[in-house]
């Protein structure tokens, strides 16, 4: 197979490591990168080549590229995906999928309807230690209580991007859908009612920027999920995985030596350093699993590339992938509809 040619679409912090990533792959060329400002945007020199554009449009059609990657705010991802896979490239696009379940969907029916390769930014997907995580809770029996949050503490640059993050979503719809996709991997059970609250904390943005949800699934499955942005937000307990079934439990935990992480450190957001494994047989000890040689978020984002790759390569069936990207934006969408009406809303 020949090199993939590839137009990379927004400059941000990940739009950045994934056109980085690129250039570490054999198998693509950056050609081109695309950001509103380009004029402002000093790039790396692994990207030097790579010809410059500051509409997204004007790049399709002179660069006519194999793949498009779309690393932009949330209310682009749908119209930028459809354009290029018309135009005939393959996609990744970052999470969520679309600013909405009739979006997304309609992304998903043009990737099956062009027969373009669409691959949605689940950056735990490709993550060896989630997988695990993943793969002990589905051992642990029905129905599983999921409790998750991933709060930030964000200040300086990371608060700016979170106040344009929030312009298009708060954040238990932003970052929520990793988690309620990893809450549907654990149980392959059905979905089928969400309630949620939220607190707008700051004038400094339009929506609620701390939010919690609550998501049932039809086996009796519970799960809560929590997240908030800013200056104000607590450092304590701010990064929850805890997984819990009938047969036991199973966390991710810091390391004794893990050292002071802070919540706005995005490496953090990935990270599992270890996965403690809680047997209800008491006679069991409980099991301490060491991942603290994992992949970093580059090379997580460089693994998504080359998930692309082998999609394109080996004709890979993305179905069942493009559905859940659906599914769990239905969760949070539902949830944030929850938070806006006070209701609970069924599914």
């Amino acid at each position: 197979m020949e090199k993939q040619r590839v137009l990379v679409v927004g400059l941000g912090s990940m739009g950045l490591s994934h056109a980085l990533a690129y250039t570490r792959i054999p198998g693509y060329e950056v050609v081109g990168v695309c950001t509103r400002h380009i004029d402002k945007v000093e790039l790396p020199e692994a990207l030097a080549g790579a010809k410059k554009f500051s509409k997204f449009e004007e790049a399709l059609a002179e660069l006519k590229p194999d793949v498009v990657s779309i690393n932009t705010l949330p209310d682009t991802h749908a119209d930028y995906a459809i354009k290029a896979m018309e135009a005939g490239a393959h996609v990744f696009v970052e999470k969520p999928l679309a600013d909405s379940v009739e979006n997304a969907e309609k992304v998903v029916a043009t990737a099956r309807r062009t027969g373009k390769k669409l691959v949605v930014g689940y950056i735990l997907r490709q993550h060896p230690s989630w997988n695990k995580f993943i793969e002990i809770a589905r051992q642990l029996g029905t129905p599983l209580v999921f409790r998750m949050n991933l709060n930030q503490q964000s200040n300086g640059e990371t608060w700016d991007w979170h106040k344009r993050l929030m312009d298009s979503w708060p954040p238990i719809v932003d970052c929520g859908v990793h988690y309620v996709d990893v809450m549907c991997q654990m149980t392959k059970a059905k979905p089928v009612r969400v309630q949620a609250m939220g607190a707008h904390l700051t004038d400094e943005v339009p929506v609620y920027n701390y939010g919690v949800l609550q998501v049932a699934f039809d086996d009796g499955s519970v799960g809560w999920y929590e997240a908030g942005w800013g200056p104000m937000m607590s450092e304590t307990a701010f990064f929850v995985k805890d997984v819990i079934g009938p047969k036991g439990s199973v966390s991710i935990v810091m390391a004794e030596n893990a050292g002071n992480v802070k919540s706005d450190d995005i490496n953090a957001h990935t990270k599992t350093n270890q996965i403690l494994w809680h047997h209800t047989d008491m006679s069991k000890p409980d099991e301490r699993i060491d991942m603290t040689d994992e992949p970093d978020h580059d090379a997580l984002c460089q693994r998504e590339q080359e998930y692309l790759l082998k999609a394109i390569a080996e004709d890979i069936d993305l179905g069942d992938h493009m559905d859940d990207a659906v599914k769990s934006l239905r969760i949070v969408v539902a949830a944030d509809e929850s938070v806006k009406t006070g209701q609970v809303v069924q599914l």
